[in-house]
């Protein structure tokens, strides 16, 4: 459960009086991470939206977004290219990236020779709290700067990146042609264009959003299967449930059902966020809500989410 220091007015409607008993809660504490997120991968399909409020026209971030996001948190991933021998080739590298999300690579000199194989590849991928993998894979054109300027900023970005200066004579950069994002394994991917990826902005919650779902699932078990039974629409009975992941427009849940099935099923936040603070009050929002409604003292003003996707057996 959680606390609830803000207006519901503010948040989602809701209907009060003084008569009426307040939701009970316990305060969470929110500290920024403090350890890098493991690297995965992952693919996903898109839901179709389903709104909780007439006001957001749009509940899942796109794969553009989901993909800078990826490499914003991520800074190892396999890269591939074909050797001389026509023999495909991928090793482990760490990268960093600039404004526009250009992934910017140091190649050791054992693999410096890579970079006379333009058409390369750099496949990342990001566990999100130990339940689904999303990845990205960028494929595009290997090639050293010419320019001594453009060679320092890239220098200056493996510094702020790692900590370490970088030998300018193995920095490479990858110039984004296209990009496939997954949102977990067994999935389809969707193509991103390289100008919408580089227009794409990474999310704004992407810090501090494994912390935040490891928090709610650890202590507000309660709350996220209330969720599922006030806000999403189906026949599925839920076992358990647990909030996979968080961005500005909106969370995932994985529900499980008697039967060990496992589906994923997305809830949107009633307004876009854009930071901690507006993330924490809707949450507060949504389960005083949630609460109100379970306990007849709010009727249902929203409209349920009714897709859900099935994923996998839970083993």
């Amino acid at each position: 459960m959680f606390p609830h220091a803000l207006s519901m007015a503010s948040v989602l409607p809701s209907i009060h009086s003084p008569e009426l008993p307040f939701y009970p809660s316990k305060s969470i504490a929110f500290h920024p991470p403090k350890s890098c997120l493991p690297l995965r991968c992952s693919v996903s399909v898109a839901p179709q939206p389903t709104h909780l409020h007439p006001n957001n026209t749009n509940n899942k971030t796109s794969p553009a977004e989901v993909s800078r996001t990826i490499m914003e948190l991520s800074s190892v991933g396999s890269f591939s290219t074909a050797t001389q021998d026509t023999w495909p080739l991928g090793v482990g590298v760490r990268f960093a990236v600039d404004s526009q999300g250009t992934p910017i690579v140091c190649l050791s000199a054992s693999y410096q020779h890579f970079a006379s194989q333009k058409s390369s590849s750099l496949n990342v991928q990001l566990e999100q709290c130990g339940m689904r993998t999303t990845q990205c894979t960028i494929q595009g054109s290997l090639h050293r700067p010419d320019d001594q300027t453009a060679l320092k900023k890239l220098e200056s970005l493996w510094e702020k990146r790692f900590g370490e200066k970088a030998d300018n004579n193995f920095i490479n950069i990858l110039e984004v042609e296209r990009v496939l994002q997954m949102d977990n394994f067994m999935e389809d991917g969707v193509w991103v264009t390289s100008s919408d990826y580089r227009l794409a902005n990474a999310d704004p919650l992407r810090d501090f959003a494994e912390y935040l779902v490891r928090e709610i699932n650890t202590n507000n078990m309660e709350d996220v299967l209330r969720f599922c039974n006030i806000y999403v629409d189906s026949d599925v009975q839920v076992s358990e449930a647990k909030m996979v992941w968080v961005d500005r427009l909106g969370f995932d849940i994985h529900i499980y059902s008697p039967q060990n099935d496992v589906f994923e099923v997305r809830i949107p936040f009633p307004r876009e966020v854009a930071d901690e603070k507006g993330a924490k009050s809707s949450f507060n929002g949504m389960s005083q809500l949630a609460w109100e409604v379970e306990r007849n003292y709010s009727g249902l003003e929203f409209e349920k989410v009714k897709q859900l996707k099935k994923i996998a057996s839970k083993v």
